[in-house]
């Protein structure tokens, strides 16, 4: 257990060209963040294809266990230690099919994190899961969730209640949603005496523009550092349990 853990949110573009070209410049972006430290990097809501449900009629935009897409994002991985959390369509060996984040450990190894709270055409594509997923990295305790997850207290709640240190949320926030996002964040730290971070999709989508601010938030509620744009950008901080002690006594 370390009494820091370096974080890198990665506010991301997606490109055009499906799961390779994503693929690639998710490793591109693994080592930007492993120049500033990184023990931890999370990608937003489905971005390895962006927010096109669209594109789901096509196998070929769905990632399986194992995908040979992902080699060279599970190599990063291994070579720099970094934990990566990124975002995609899964469909599972039985063929269930889930809106996913996946998390890529150093020592190969992926774990998966369903969205619970799916909404709108979601409904119809995806199988919910059943609440947050938990992964370990350095000994802190770290909560997945992916984008409306964050807005149901009881989301945050369990995992607070399970020991999280951080809770991680992959999202799409859009425009004129600034507010809400704050007080997502904001309100699941303080509530809960816990870290937050928040990667959110960056530019367009069928949905609208992308309203940035991707970054992390303390135990108190209050942000720490946010994203400058609305465009592809690296967020990054180190997290000290010195500060969660402070709150939680």
């Amino acid at each position: 257990m370390t009494d820091t853990l370096p974080v890198s949110v990665i506010q991301y573009r997606p490109l055009d060209g499906g799961i390779p070209a994503n693929a690639e410049e998710h490793v591109r972006l693994i080592e930007d963040a492993d120049d500033h430290g990184a023990r931890l990097v999370v990608f937003p809501e489905l971005s390895l294809t962006g927010y096109r449900l669209d594109l789901l009629d096509s196998p070929g935009s769905w990632v399986t266990p194992g995908d040979h897409r992902l080699a060279d994002v599970r190599e990063i991985c291994r070579r720099t230690g970094i934990t990566a959390i990124i975002g995609a369509a899964l469909r599972e060996a039985d063929g269930t099919p889930r809106l996913a984040s996946l998390a890529v450990h150093p020592d190969g190894s992926t774990e998966t994190a369903f969205k619970t709270h799916l909404h709108g055409d979601e409904l119809e594509l995806f199988t919910p899961g059943e609440g947050a997923t938990y992964i370990e990295v350095d000994g802190w305790k770290t909560a997945l969730a992916i984008c409306l997850d964050a807005s149901v207290p009881s989301h945050s709640g369990d995992s607070a209640a399970a020991g999280a240190d951080l809770y991680c949320v992959s999202a799409l926030y859009t425009k004129n949603e600034e507010h809400r996002l704050a007080l997502h964040l904001g309100a699941r730290a303080m509530d809960n005496r816990m870290f937050t971070a928040l990667a959110n999709l960056g530019g367009t989508s069928p949905l609208d523009e992308s309203c940035g601010l991707s970054g992390f938030w303390g135990p108190d509620g209050l942000p720490l550092k946010q994203a400058s744009g609305t465009g592809t950008e690296i967020v990054s901080t180190v997290l000290q349990r010195s500060r969660l002690k402070k709150f939680r006594q």
